[in-house]
């Protein structure tokens, strides 16, 4: 009986599916049919981003998806026995060992597949995120080793060769914020891992953390390397148990390993991590607000400058990173510039993790080329709107971002063609809407969201997004008048160009973004007091 490993995924979307209770299917059969002795073995693995098909079984190069317990007694037995369960099959790998995969089509072949390109998610849903000699195998900590031979001025210019720019926001240059941090005066200085992610529908932080946190940690290094950092922090929401977990555990696992503490790889670089649990404040993804709660104060942006790499933590210059920025870093340094840059547009190289949910048959975190069109996305990886309903919108960027109409489909999304469109980046989130959906709706509930998380530090924010909101429900309850949008209008112009920080600045996007694209649908609500999609409070009440 030859060995085989059985991969599961079991990150939260795998587990909310089910994937506890198909493991134990999975080892029960293994243990029955003798497996063991052969060296078989189920291997816990994390998301694999195709949360659609969920829970997902990977066998001898075929991948089985929404596998049931029973389902995963009649794979195990036909896996020992050397053949596949081609009914019950998604897709095969290049190299499928299995007899009876010839009518499973090649995972590259398909579309929710063939358009990505795998660099921050690489070994998510392959290696064991628990084992980091697992992670070692597959390249961990290869990057780490390049890096420490460079001077740090060198290594920070090879992020500015590549063009990498920040995957959390406002797709800020990497290398300047590595620089400005580093040419700040010597002493104590800190790195920081953002890892907050509190955007609705955006969990690409929390699936690297939770597949392949030593990559994410592995970028920490070398950042903190790069900038003349001495300690770096985590920070990881309290809400997201399993990732902090998977954090705390590959700290422990790098330090055993000689990958942090003194000296590292004898390179006389000294670097420690600690992991910091936050308390769920929306607006701790603002790296100042993040900077006081780390020091224990209340979660609230700072005017800057000074900015965070010349006065941060507890006084001293400061990096911070999001995961997904990190996460991009060891390739750089393990593959060279040439082949991170090889992907992307001519300003954003690279890749993007765009976490797509909402009115699509395929839902999941894709990892794909900086540029790709909207159209494909929610097309071709997304696979089209469910009961053949009609695409109407598409939310890019959170709560903050702007809501793109059919005309939009074959935007490129990048930075500066999505901040053109009125939406954002952001830290990628994409929720896809059809024709039941209601825009005046969608607009109210972003901007309730953003509301209820402002700090109320500024007056902008603070009473700008609730007089917004108080509007937004005037026109939801059949009470709008006819100035309204162009008071909404004002409003958000107001907020965003004086609100403190990036919550306040973007928080009216979802609304001026409706406004610009769908005001018939705002004019319906206010002069014809009904709402077409039937979905919003109006529609409600018919």
């Amino acid at each position: 009986m030859t060995a085989l490993v059985f991969r599961i995924g079991v990150g939260t979307c795998g587990l909310s599916a089910g994937a506890a209770e198909v493991r134990r299917a999975l080892e029960e059969t293994l243990a029955a049919e003798g497996a063991a002795k052969s060296g078989s073995t189920v291997k816990g693995v994390g998301c694999l981003g195709l949360c659609f098909a969920e829970p997902l079984v990977e066998v001898g190069g075929v991948l089985y998806g929404r596998v049931k317990p029973e389902d995963a007694r009649l794979i195990a037995k036909a896996a020992l026995e050397g053949e596949a369960v081609a009914a019950k099959a998604l897709a095969k790998r290049d190299k499928c060992v299995l007899k009876g995969a010839e009518k499973v089509p090649p995972l590259s072949s398909q579309p929710f597949w063939a358009l990505q390109f795998r660099d921050a998610f690489e070994n998510c849903g392959v290696v064991d995120p628990k084992s980091i000699d697992d992670c070692i195998a597959a390249g961990g900590y290869e990057g780490l080793r390049k890096a420490l031979k460079l001077k740090p001025a060198e290594v920070v210019a090879q992020v500015k060769a590549v063009g990498l720019r920040g995957r959390g926001g406002a797709g800020f240059p990497t290398a300047i914020k590595w620089e400005l941090c580093a040419k700040a005066p010597a002493g104590e200085k800190f790195a920081i891992c953002n890892a907050d992610e509190g955007d609705p529908g955006a969990f690409m932080n929390r699936a690297n953390l939770e597949g392949d946190p030593h990559k994410v940690l592995e970028g920490l290094i070398i950042a903190g390397y790069a900038c003349g950092a001495g300690k770096g922090f985590v920070y990881v929401r309290a809400e997201k148990p399993l990732a902090a977990q998977s954090v705390k555990t590959a700290v422990e696992q790098a330090q055993a390993k000689g990958f942090l503490g003194k000296n590292i790889l004898g390179s006389g670089f000294d670097f420690d991590v600690e992991v910091r649990l936050g308390a769920g404040a929306f607006v701790c993804g603002e790296e100042t607000a993040l900077i006081a709660s780390i020091e224990g104060k209340r979660g609230m942006p700072r005017a800057r400058p000074p900015y965070p790499a010349e006065h941060g933590l507890w006084g001293k210059p400061t990096n911070i990173n999001n995961v997904e920025t990190l996460a991009h870093v060891p390739n750089i340094f393990r593959r060279g510039a040439e082949w991170f840059a090889a992907r992307g547009t001519a300003k954003s190289k690279g890749t993007k993790v765009f976490c797509m949910t909402g009115k699509v048959n395929n839902t999941g975190a894709f990892e794909v080329p900086i540029g790709i069109t909207l159209r494909d996305m929610v097309f071709k990886i997304g696979g089209g709107i469910p009961n053949g309903r009609k695409f109407k919108a598409a939310q890019s960027g959170g709560p903050s971002g702007g809501c793109l109409p059919e005309s939009c489909l074959d935007l490129q999304l990048d930075y500066e063609s999505l901040n053109e469109a009125g939406a954002i980046m952001g830290s990628g989130g994409l929720v896809v809407m059809d024709e039941t959906t209601c825009m005046v709706d969608v607009a109210r509930y972003f901007l309730a969201f953003t509301q209820s998380e402002s700090c109320g530090q500024c007056t902008p924010c603070r009473e700008g997004t609730a007089r917004m909101l108080d509007v937004l429900n005037r026109i939801a309850d059949a009470k709008g008048k006819a100035t309204d949008v162009e008071e909404l209008q004002r409003m958000g112009r107001i907020i965003r160009d004086t609100s403190l920080c990036g919550l306040g600045q973007t928080a009216p996007n979802p609304v001026l973004s409706t406004i610009r694209y769908f005001k018939g649908e705002y004019g319906e609500h206010v002069k014809g007091k009904k709402c077409a999609a039937g979905a919003c409070r109006m529609g409600a009440k018919k």
